[in-house]
C-alpha cells in the first residue's frame, strides 16, 4: 500500500475540508496507536486514512461503496473488511475482528467529539485539553450529538479497555499529531 496513492484516491472522493480533516485526524490516531501496541503503524494509518472514502459522495450507502471503491483500485480484502468494518452495526454488518479494526471502530465517533470538544476551545485546539473536558463532552449526549458515545463505549469494550484507556489514548494521539495534520491540510489543494 502506498500512501501517496491513498491520499489521491481519498481527494478524489472527498471534496469538503471537514471530510479531509477527519481523516488526516484518524490516519495518525491510528499511526501513533498502532506503533505504541507495537503494530505496523503505516499500515493502520492508511486504514484511518481510507475508512470514509464514499462518506462524502455517498452517505446513504456508507462502508457499501467502499468496497466497490477499494476493489476497483486493487486494494486486498484486509483493507476492503478493515475500512467496512468501521460501520458496524451502524450502517455494516461486517463485525471488526482483528485489535486494528476495533481500534478504528472506536476511534472514528470518538476523534469526531474531541475535534468537536476543540473547537470550543479559545486555542480551537487539543493541545490543552485535558482528560476531564473530553469526559465532560462525552457524558453531555446534547454536545457533539452525531457522534455515538454507545459506538465508543462498544469500541472500548470490543477492545478489553476501560473508557478513560481509550479517551486518554485518543486525546494523547490527536495532541502528539494535531500539528502534523493541520499543517498537511493548509497544503492539499482541494478542487
Amino acid at each position: 500500500m502506498n500512501r501517496e496513492k491513498a491520499l489521491a484516491l481519498l481527494l478524489k472522493y472527498n471534496k469538503e475540508k471537514f471530510h479531509i480533516q477527519h481523516a488526516l485526524t484518524v490516519e495518525a490516531v491510528m499511526n501513533r496507536i498502532a506503533g505504541d501496541l507495537g503494530y505496523d503503524a503505516d499500515y493502520w494509518g492508511l486504514i484511518g486514512l481510507l475508512h470514509d472514502i464514499d462518506f462524502e459522495m455517498y452517505p446513504n450507502e456508507h462502508c457499501i461503496k467502499a468496497e466497490e471503491i477499494l476493489k476497483s483500485e486493487n486494494y486486498g480484502d484486509d483493507v476492503i473488511h478493515a475500512v467496512c468494518s468501521h460501520g458496524y452495526s451502524i450502517v455494516s454488518e461486517v463485525k471488526p475482528e482483528h485489535e486494528m479494526e476495533k481500534v478504528l471502530y472506536a476511534v472514528d465517533e470518538l476523534t469526531g467529539l474531541i475535534g468537536a470538544a476543540a473547537l470550543m476551545r479559545p486555542s480551537k485546539s487539543v493541545s490543552d485539553m485535558e482528560l476531564k473536558s473530553v469526559k465532560k463532552k462525552f457524558k453531555d449526549k446534547c454536545f457533539a450529538a452525531g457522534c455515538s458515545r454507545e459506538t465508543i463505549q462498544a469500541g472500548a469494550e470490543m477492545l478489553g479497555w476501560e473508557l478513560d484507556q481509550l479517551l486518554t489514548t485518543t486525546l494523547e494521539a490527536m495532541r502528539a499529531t494535531e500539528h502534523t495534520v493541520f499543517e498537511e491540510l493548509e497544503n492539499i489543494k482541494i478542487d
